[in-house]
């Protein structure tokens, strides 16, 4: 990778401009007690804008509901302490040239109410449903025999009450000195919940066909928005949910259109397409990806992401824990981005791996191996 890598040239995002098209994509970490992120989540944070990074999503933060999240080390953004522990982080982003943004999130369905904040409250759910609980999925199989137990729906009043929450939760990003903020909108929790059919039987207005099941999704947005003026709203969804990996939002371009369209509409800058891999063709008979597919169809920059830096599991010689190997794999992201599907490349466990990750690219270095143990602790 050279200086005159078109990975490494700036873009602007909704008016606020990028050093480079890396990002730092959102991981979950579960290191701040009480939801108030401290001096090492600042550090890890900080870290990674010192060493390049264009931009930086940062974990799930919970929304204020009580229903939110559920692991008590996850972080929280709407009371005085957490919002003052963002502004520490924020600054120290700031002041290593970087823009980050908080991605904003609620487990919906996907919560595990045992262990949580608040063990009596049962996750929200659309329609009471968890998933199918036959396919492949990324828990145990006691977690989600646990889950597949049906709850009520959501009231209309618990609809309107999250709804608004996600609005105050992007007016505490302005204040803790946040860029701009990204809705979760991915992977099974609350609101991909709305869009997914297997998931959102209701037959009010919050229900229906697939432009229908988008309405829960864009009047987020809206509030959202709302709070925050003109900074960067970008939105994440996927095809595949924790609770089935071989499901799917849209079985054609059509469908997409119908999803995503009313989001742009709603306010939505970019869209962060979330897949397994960032070079997956998302539809039989076209060679084009989620990410390039939500760009043509919505005319909105998009964020590829999957596998970035990343080759097969291995295992040491030693006997040790399973490594993944760390692999180059920049030549396959350039010509997808030179073919004009995505405008910017999100790099997950890389990121969480290594810090230098791109300085070590960008000297020819090899890659490290992803070191699940890092899962554990801030690198």
């Amino acid at each position: 990778m050279t200086s005159a890598d078109p990975l490494l040239t700036g873009f602007t995002l909704a008016g606020v401009p990028l050093r480079n098209r890396y990002v730092m994509s959102p991981m979950t970490r579960e290191f701040s007690p009480g939801g108030v992120p401290g001096d090492d989540v600042a550090g890890y944070y900080e870290r990674r804008a010192q060493h390049g990074f264009g931009l930086i999503v940062t974990e799930g933060i919970g929304i204020d509901d009580a229903a939110a999240v559920d692991k008590p080390g996850i972080p929280l953004l709407h009371d005085a302490a957490s919002i003052a522990a963002w502004k520490r982080v924020t600054d120290r982003v700031h002041a290593a040239d970087g823009v980050i943004l908080a991605q904003l999130w609620h487990q919906g369905p996907f919560r595990d109410p045992r262990g949580s904040r608040h063990p009596h409250i049962a996750g929200l759910r659309p329609s009471g449903i968890w998933g199918p609980g036959d396919g492949v999925v990324s828990i145990t199989r006691e977690q989600v025999e646990y889950l597949l137990a049906e709850t009520r729906p959501m009231s209309e009043s618990e609809i309107g009450d999250v709804i608004a929450a996600y609005g105050r939760a992007a007016a505490a990003a302005v204040e803790a000195g946040f860029d701009g903020v990204e809705l979760h909108g991915a992977h099974g929790y609350l609101i991909d919940s709305f869009l997914w059919s297997y998931t959102n039987r209701r037959s009010d207005h919050w229900g229906g066909d697939i432009g229908a099941r988008t309405r829960f999704a864009a009047e987020v947005v809206h509030s959202v928005r709302g709070s925050l003026g003109l900074r960067p709203l970008m939105f994440r969804f996927s095809q595949h949910k924790q609770q089935d990996y071989k499901a799917r939002l849209a079985t054609t371009p059509g469908e997409l259109e119908a999803l995503l369209g009313p989001l742009a509409d709603a306010g939505v800058d970019a869209f962060d397409a979330s897949a397994r891999s960032f070079d997956l063709p998302a539809f039989e008979g076209s060679p084009l990806t989620l990410a390039g597919w939500a760009r043509k169809l919505t005319a909105r920059p998009t964020m590829a992401v999957g596998g970035v830096g990343l080759g097969k599991p291995f295992r040491p010689s030693d006997g040790g824990a399973s490594l993944v190997e760390g692999v180059n794999n920049l030549d396959r992201v350039r010509e997808r981005f030179a073919a004009g599907e995505f405008d910017l490349i999100g790099v997950g466990r890389a990121a969480l791996n290594d810090p230098r990750w791109i300085e070590r690219i960008a000297a020819g270095e090899p890659p490290l191996p992803f070191d699940p143990a890092n899962l554990l602790r801030l690198t």
